[in-house]
Order: structure tokens, then C-alpha cells, then sequence
């Protein structure tokens, strides 16, 4: 390894995927993760299963990390983890490893917001000539925890311009699926129906939400109440309309989305348009910004789906930049469970 390359290591801890990359000079080397399955029968994630299995997984993943990357752990220039948002008992250890590793390695820490990360994923490159957005740009980040519409004027200049006020566009995917028996998490599920169903089939509260910010507790209720009083009528009705329920509920979700994008294209005269975050992997949803973007000759950047979900790739280019402007972190600062960007 070149001694004058900058050789960062990324860790990833917010939630139930540990996950470890490897950037030099702004090209991805490696970006391995570990899923954690042992949340499936509950549901959900379960915050104390998450960190017990974060204990369990961050050496093995951080070292198949530097091992793929080609490189060895004295090579590295700095240590970038992300301090939140997200389950604090997760956060602790990645930024505990990252501490450790740190101090032992004699290399700065440098500390990452997760939404950051989000946005900045598509700067990760794996050649040189790999396209990335120009500033400014919006983001349009979309997860299970955070629904966004963020005006980014740089790596570190980013102004929200909406966000949702209640539940986040991955929740209600997710909850939605739950409530029709599908297994957790429910966002694939969802999208796998909808490419078998008609879209125009069920019609679901959208709410009226003023400015840039969005809404979707009203869309879960509505769906619920539907599905409350189709199954009084018919109990097979869930199991009989499945496909045509996730089309209609994958379309209602989208259209919120996109107009209150189409808003902040009009209000910001940007002309490049990204998005990031775990439903950004949804194929509806990436079809629907791209059609929108290219019928308003807009600059589209949809991200590959293994930087869509929570990844060390995104935490590492974030850390690269703020690397060069010599951010680093102190030891004392702690992981924090919420913030905004």
C-alpha cells in the first residue's frame, strides 16, 4: 500500500446489520455485512438481540473487511464509525470498537451521522470514472426510521426541507405488510406482490400535510380500516387481494413521495435529484423517481441496492471527506439514539 494513500475503515452499527468497508482515496476496496435473522420471529428488531449480536459479529466482519480489501490494518489512515442516529445499545459497539481499535492502531477517530452517510452513499466509487452527483443536489432519504427531503450543498451543508411529522415512509411498508401477515421486514414483500397486482384496485388516505413536510400514520389507518372491514365481509379477503392491497398501497406511498418532491424541484430550482435510504431499494419507488426525473429533464442518481440499505461504505466515504479536513473525534463523545441531519 502506498504510504501516501488515505486508507479509511468504515463500521456500521445503527441498528441490526453490522457492517465494515474499506475506502482508499475515495474508491471502495470492500463493503462487507452481516444480517441479523434472529429478528424475524419477533417482528421487528429487538434492540437487546441487536447489540448481543453486533458483540458477536463485529470482528469477524471488520476483519473480512480488511482481509478482502487487500490491505493490512497498519495501513489504515483512520477509523470512521457512526455515532447516530439509531439503537443506542447497537451504536455502542461499533463507536467502542472504533475507539479501541483506534487507540490500539495509533490512528484518528472520525465520527459520522448515519443520515449523512445515507446521502453521501453515492459518492462511494468503485472506479474513477464512476459518475457522482455535482453539488447542490436533494436527497430524497427514505427508511424504515427517517423520511426526508434534504437540499445538500456539500458533504458537510446539507438543509432539511421536509420531513415527516409521524411515522417514516419503511415503517409504514412494513407495518402495512405486518398487519397482512406478511414476514418481517415487510418492505420486499411489498414490492414482490406489487409487480403482480393492479395499483387502482384499493384507494387509501393521503394527508394533506402544508409545505414540505409528509404524513403516513393516516395511510397506515386507512389501510387498516380496510382491511378491518373487507375481512368482516370476506375472511379469506387478505389472502385473495394480496397482490392488488401491496400494488394500491405501493402506489398511494409513492405518490406522497413524489409530490412533495416535485414541490421542492419547483421551490429550489435544483436540477439533480438522488435518493438514498432502505426503501430506496424499492423497485417501484426507484422507477417512479427515474420517470419523474426524465420527464423534467432532471438529473437522476438511484443508488445500487447494496448501498441502499445500512452499509460501511456510505459511513467510510463520509469519514474520507471529513479526513481530508483534518474533523476528527475526540474520545469522550458518545453515541446519540435521534437527530436530523
Amino acid at each position: 500500500m502506498d504510504k501516501k494513500s488515505i486508507v479509511v475503515l468504515g463500521i456500521e452499527s445503527s441498528c441490526d446489520d453490522t457492517s465494515a468497508a474499506v475506502i482508499c482515496d475515495g474508491l471502495l476496496l470492500s463493503n462487507v455485512i452481516a444480517s441479523q435473522k434472529v429478528h424475524e420471529e419477533y417482528g421487528g428488531v429487538v434492540p437487546e438481540l441487536a447489540s448481543r449480536a453486533h458483540q458477536q459479529n463485529i470482528v469477524p466482519v471488520v476483519d473480512a473487511a480488511i482481509k478482502r480489501a487487500g490491505i493490512d490494518k497498519q495501513d489504515l489512515s483512520a477509523i470512521a464509525f457512526t455515532r447516530g442516529p439509531g439503537l443506542l445499545g447497537s451504536l455502542l459497539v461499533g463507536t467502542s470498537f472504533a475507539k479501541g481499535l483506534s487507540l490500539g492502531l495509533r490512528v484518528p477517530i472520525v465520527d459520522v451521522n448515519h443520515l449523512h452517510g445515507h446521502v453521501l452513499s453515492h459518492f462511494v466509487r468503485r472506479k474513477e470514472d464512476d459518475e457522482v452527483p455535482q453539488y447542490p443536489f436533494l436527497c430524497l432519504l427514505i427508511s424504515g426510521g427517517n423520511s426526508q427531503l434534504i437540499l445538500v450543498r456539500n458533504y458537510d451543508d446539507m438543509e432539511i426541507l421536509g420531513q415527516t411529522i409521524d411515522d417514516a415512509a419503511g415503517e409504514a411498508f412494513d407495518k402495512c405488510a405486518k398487519v397482512m401477515g406478511l414476514p418481517y421486514p415487510g418492505g420486499p414483500h411489498i414490492d414482490r406482490l406489487a409487480c403482480e397486482g393492479d395499483p387502482k384496485r384499493f384507494k387509501f388516505a393521503k394527508p394533506h400535510i402544508p409545505g414540505l413536510d409528509y404524513s403516513f400514520s393516516g395511510l397506515k389507518t386507512s389501510f387498516l380500516y380496510t382491511l378491518r372491514d373487507e375481512v368482516k365481509l370476506n375472511p379469506d379477503f387478505v389472502e385473495e387481494n394480496k397482490a392488488d392491497l401491496a400494488a394500491s398501497l405501493q402506489r398511494t406511498i409513492i405518490e406522497i413521495l413524489l409530490d412533495k418532491l416535485d414541490k421542492a424541484v419547483k421551490q429550489t430550482g435544483v436540477r439533480t435529484v438522488a435518493i438514498g435510504g432502505g426503501v430506496s431499494a424499492n423497485s417501484g419507488v426507484r422507477a417512479a423517481v427515474a420517470d419523474y426525473c426524465e420527464r423534467h429533464n432532471l438529473k437522476a442518481f438511484i443508488p445500487e441496492r447494496a448501498f441502499t440499505t445500512d452499509n460501511a461504505a456510505m459511513v467510510a466515504i463520509a469519514g474520507y471527506f471529513k479526513y481530508l479536513k483534518g474533523e476528527f473525534c475526540p474520545y469522550d463523545l458518545a453515541p446519540y439514539a435521534r437527530v436530523g441531519v
